[in-house]
């Protein structure tokens, strides 16, 4: 039976760790909360207690990642608010570790924050030009990650996440004076999400990089004053003053490899 270490067992991690116990696969999962450790137990998965900082790893991570052949890295950059960190030397704390494992393949959870929006359709071949910090240091991690020789990795750069209690018009609901009301909207479900990653751990399909985005491009003014509607909530205001600014994230390669269908959104 193949194990997987995941880093990251929250919104995402710990759904993922479940279709993969279904499917035949030991698991081992981390979290930063001790509180938490019972309930991975519970679902049958190995816990481990790991948070990640810039200067060390607390926690055994040695223990983590051994006998897993794959190891799948979910935790994004906390880089909202005061306390910003340093994602790329949280990462880089993992390498040695990982050089000198039993991990094979990594399975990293990216962003097309990485990409620039400059109104263009981007696909994995287009130059990255992040704006943003956390796209800046995604991208560093994502380069990091795929040049090392000891290891093979697979990025996944996920757009907007939805599913689950998780939709962005919980928050823009009667919000007022919201910026880019003609740009597209890139978006995910975690059902796809999972059904991606799982693909791509049973086919074996290593080294590559993938744009995760449902090919289902509204307006954001249509898309959000719709499902204002669909959930009963109030519908937001756009501003028109600003001309909009945004890309369309393209996703017909990973459609081809992977044979993959999204879901409506």
């Amino acid at each position: 039976m193949k194990k997987i270490s995941i880093l990251g067992c929250g919104w995402l991690g710990l759904p993922l760790a479940k279709v993969l116990l279904a499917n035949n696969f030991e698991v081992n999962g981390s979290t930063t909360s001790e509180n938490k450790l019972p309930i991975l137990k519970n679902f049958g998965i190995s816990p481990f207690l790991i948070s990640l900082n810039e200067a060390e790893i607390i926690g055994n991570f040695k223990a983590f990642i051994s006998n897993s052949e794959i190891l799948i890295i979910n935790v994004p950059p906390k880089l909202r608010g005061i306390e910003k960190e340093n994602f790329v030397a949280k990462i880089q704390n993992t390498i040695s570790f990982i050089e000198n494992s039993t991990i094979k393949n990594v399975l990293f959870v990216s962003s097309t924050s990485v990409y620039a929006d400059d109104d263009s359709i981007v696909t994995e071949n287009t130059i990255c030009i992040p704006e943003t910090e956390g796209g800046k240091q995604l991208l560093l991690v994502e380069n990091m990650l795929k040049s090392n020789p000891k290891f093979n990795t697979t990025v996944l750069r996920f757009g907007g996440l939805i599913g689950e209690n998780r939709h962005p018009i919980r928050f823009l609901a009667g919000r007022t004076n919201i910026e880019n009301p003609e740009s597209p909207v890139n978006l995910i479900h975690q059902d796809d999400c999972i059904a991606i990653i799982l693909k791509i751990i049973k086919n074996n399909i290593w080294d590559e990089t993938f744009n995760a985005v449902a090919p289902f491009h509204e307006k954001r003014k249509d898309y959000y004053t719709k499902k204002a509607i669909e959930f009963g909530l109030e519908s937001p205001q756009f501003n028109y003053e600003k001309k909009s600014i945004g890309k369309t994230v393209d996703s017909k390669r990973l459609i081809k490899l992977l044979d993959f269908e999204f879901m409506e959104i």
